[in-house]
């Protein structure tokens, strides 16, 4: 079939999870707000599923709102928090996520002012800049924790720290962060943060957002009691409980899942650096999963293709915006201007074997140019 190395993007249903979800698709289909005894036990379902999704990030149980994807965690996380607390001000980076940036501006055309950070060479943005930037009416900065494309570690700690010392909330997009590094809401002190539950080996279609205790939050989506009324509708159970079942294999299996990306990912970082005259992007503070190249004097998109010919599966993105090619703002933002870049990110299945094929595959097809 191929060499699948685009693990960032969607990572393969682990089949405990599946296990766990089967039968609350087959057997406890009961609406989990009845109050009968089939209602009760999805009900439990989704509180045990909250309990494991909270012990992954250090959180409580009740500071966890099931949503239906990392998208819908986004809009409410960012949209709620500004509805329900006063301001005018917000602040973000240039290079956040569409789930992000297309709220704010969103909010933008409603009357609201943002301010959008840029970031140097290695993919980072600057706390001069950001506090530079806060005003008495800022109520709200979303920063991610880490970059979908290239996988660089933004200083989240420092900028929670900067934010509340001058009354801010701070909401940061952690879904490519979960499951690939060591997440302590607590210790970070955010007020925010955004799961997804398919990033990690769980079900499409199933997201979480923290909320810290005390944190006024707004609904996007209103008809029910449901999340303590802060996202109405009919929980999705299996989606839910295998969220959770995803969470705790996450938490349990930390440091095993480093490991092995942390080899694979320099092993391949160090082959395509050593066969071609491509260059890594960003800071290695980043993704123990994530390699990111640039590579002058291609087509992006016809790279993609010809990778994909070959029967490796990456994610692409190009500073030129000529043609057809895909358009990456995140390297526009970080300063390239016509390299054809490519993502990849490797999961757990991934192997040696397959890491050294990607290696031979993009050094031959880059080296023809």
């Amino acid at each position: 079939m191929g060499v699948y190395l685009d693990y960032a993007a969607s990572t393969p249903l682990d089949h405990r999870v599946f296990l766990v979800m089967e039968k609350y698709y087959r057997d406890v289909f009961a609406n989990p707000s009845s109050i009968h005894g089939y209602g009760r036990e999805a009900r439990q379902g989704i509180d045990v599923a909250r309990r494991q999704v909270a012990s992954l990030i250090g959180s409580q149980r009740r500071e966890i709102v099931f949503t239906g994807g990392g998208t819908e965690a986004n809009n409410l996380a960012i949209r709620g928090l500004v509805k329900a607390n006063s301001g005018r001000h917000l602040i973000t980076s240039v290079i956040e996520h569409p789930s992000v940036l297309e709220v704010f501006n969103e909010l933008e055309r409603e009357g609201y002012r943002v301010s959008y950070l840029p970031v140097n060479r290695e993919g980072k943005i600057s706390l001069e800049d950001l506090e530079r930037e806060i005003s008495d009416d800022t109520v709200l900065i979303s920063i991610m924790m880490a970059n979908n494309e290239v996988g660089v570690i933004q200083p989240v700690r420092e900028i929670v720290r900067l934010a509340h010392s001058h009354g801010v909330l701070f909401h940061t997009d952690a879904i490519q962060a979960v499951g690939q590094m060591a997440i302590d809401v607590k210790d970070l002190g955010v007020d925010s943060m955004t799961l997804s539950a398919h990033k990690i080996y769980g079900p499409k279609g199933v997201g979480a957002l923290y909320v810290k205790a005390g944190v006024q939050i707004h609904p996007l989506l209103v008809g029910g009691s449901q999340e303590r009324k802060r996202r109405a509708g009919t929980e999705n159970v299996p989606g839910i409980v295998g969220f959770g079942q995803a969470a705790e294999l996450a938490k349990e299996e930390l440091d095993e899942r480093i490991a092995h990306y942390t080899y694979l990912r320099d092993r391949l970082i160090k082959g395509v650096l050593r066969g071609s005259e491509g260059k890594l992007t960003g800071s290695m503070d980043r993704l123990p999963n994530n390699a990111h190249f640039v590579f002058e004097g291609l087509d992006g998109e016809m790279l993609l293709m010809l990778l994909d010919n070959e029967g490796l599966a990456v994610s692409g993105g190009s500073a030129c915006g000529a043609g057809t090619v895909l358009i990456s703002p995140v390297l526009t933002a970080m300063g390239y201007n016509e390299e054809a870049g490519i993502r990849v990110s490797i999961g757990m299945p991934t192997t040696k074997e397959e890491i050294d094929q990607a290696i031979e595959i993009i050094c031959s097809i880059v080296n023809k140019g």
